[in-house]
């Protein structure tokens, strides 16, 4: 955190999994403050109610120990996929579909198969599209909004507005940058469908709603992206090539190209953002493989043993269950975790090996499919705290390992008011 309290520019709010995080950068970029509020519990974290509460208690602690009155812009991510139904006024319809709900109607699912695209990014069992569908059918619904949009909309935006990297899964057109018609074939009044702009454009300036929370009246609402993006952005990665590994409870590639790739048949999509592209994808294996064989106690004590320039050979798949995502998209794909040796760390450090050689893969066949070579990588998550992991990962990966900006999704989001902030007209 910055301690020369430089004017607060930018307000970046993140919607995630666990609860709100609010950040306040500079002009220059710099983080100045940062505030949390984590959700109670899961079934609380389904109720927007609860979003809106939490998005609140971030800004009066920010504005507890810092001025608003030099902002310039907000924005907003959320979780991808996550869709709200509202009515006339603005007020949910009903629970929200969260990210990773499927739909319960699997007409509308086979539907969607049908007539979408087959690289669309709306596809499948726990389709975001599906899942709006689905919500549009209540009774007194007049829009389906995703959850960074009505989180925009809470803080005085005037008219229901979203942007690309939330509007994707719902089957938003990229290249033609309108929702298609074939959404209507599907089931889907597009009429209901909020406008979309590009992640970091400039909508308003700040109504009565947004001066009532303490913005400014030259503030001005930003659009947004999802959480993924946004923290993609926060690592401070920018430039073709450079790409993001989060090593969380499961492991999720990303690479800046110059292009688009899309290719469903591998778990593969792409988000437009800022000049970029950005591509990649995410595997079942992560750290809840190995956390399904050791506990944090054990994994402490290993970890000086592990030996990151000595192979065990092993060759493992590490999956907690048949399935891959990404960069093998086989819903039966079956795990590889033996032979297992009568050494634990030797079959801890074989589990890293592996899912470092997935890693590998998948920057590999983001390559294959066009994409630009690798450049270089940060990384995020609990994995990359790890030295021994690291140092394994560099051995395979054989390019430069930079140090993450932060990992904090919020302050992506800020950064994207940064980018935005001089193309008001």
């Amino acid at each position: 955190m910055s301690t020369d309290r430089k004017p607060a520019v930018a307000l970046g709010i993140d919607l995630g999994t666990s609860g709100v995080r609010a950040a306040l950068l500079s002009d220059d970029g710099n983080l100045i403050d940062i505030a949390a509020c984590p959700f109670p519990n899961p079934a609380a974290a389904r109720l927007p109610s609860t979003w809106w509460s939490g998005v609140k208690s971030c800004l009066a602690e920010l504005a507890s120990r810092n001025a608003f009155a030099s902002l310039e812009g907000v924005a907003v991510d959320g979780t991808s996929g996550t869709v709200v139904a509202i009515d006339a006024r603005g007020m949910p319809v009903g629970e929200a579909m969260m990210y990773n709900d499927p739909c319960p109607d699997r007409t509308i699912v086979e539907r969607i198969d049908t007539e979408a695209p087959p690289d669309s990014p709306a596809r499948g069992a726990t389709s975001a599209l599906a899942r709006a569908i689905h919500l549009s059918r209540r009774p007194g619904v007049q829009a389906i909004v995703h959850q960074a949009d009505w989180i925009l909309m809470n803080l005085g935006l005037a008219s229901a507005t979203s942007d690309e990297n939330n509007a994707l899964k719902t089957g938003y057109d990229l290249t033609a940058e309108r929702w298609p018609d074939w959404l209507e074939a599907c089931g889907m009044d597009i009429a209901l469908l909020p406008a979309v702009k590009r992640a970091g454009s400039p909508l308003s300036t700040i109504t009565a709603g947004g001066l009532a929370l303490g913005l400014p009246p030259e503030c001005r609402y930003f659009a947004g992206t999802t959480d993924g993006c946004a923290s993609f952005l926060a690592t401070g990665a920018s430039t073709v090539g450079d790409g993001v590994t989060a090593l969380g409870s499961t492991l999720v590639v990303k690479l800046a190209c110059a292009r688009p790739i899309n290719a469903a048949n591998f778990g593969i999509y792409s988000h437009r953002i800022l000049d970029f592209w950005l591509a990649g994808g995410a595997s079942n294996a992560g750290g809840a493989v190995i956390r399904k064989f050791f506990d944090d106690d054990q994994l402490k004590s290993m970890t000086p043993k592990l030996q990151p320039d000595v192979s065990t050979g092993l060759a493992y798949y590490p999956l907690a269950t048949a399935g891959e995502r990404f960069p093998v998209n086989d819903p039966t794909y079956p795990p590889r975790l033996s032979p297992r040796p009568a050494d634990d760390v030797t079959f801890f450090q074989a589990i890293l090996e592996g899912i470092t050689t997935i890693e590998k893969s998948g920057y590999d066949r983001l390559a294959e499919l066009g994409g630009p070579k690798l450049l270089s990588v940060r990384t995020v998550g609990g994995g990359a705290a790890n030295p021994a992991w690291t140092r394994m990962r560099e051995n395979t990966l054989a390019v430069p390992f930079l140090s993450a900006r932060s990992a904090e999704a919020s302050v992506g989001t800020a950064s994207l008011v940064l980018a935005g902030k001089d193309r008001w007209p």
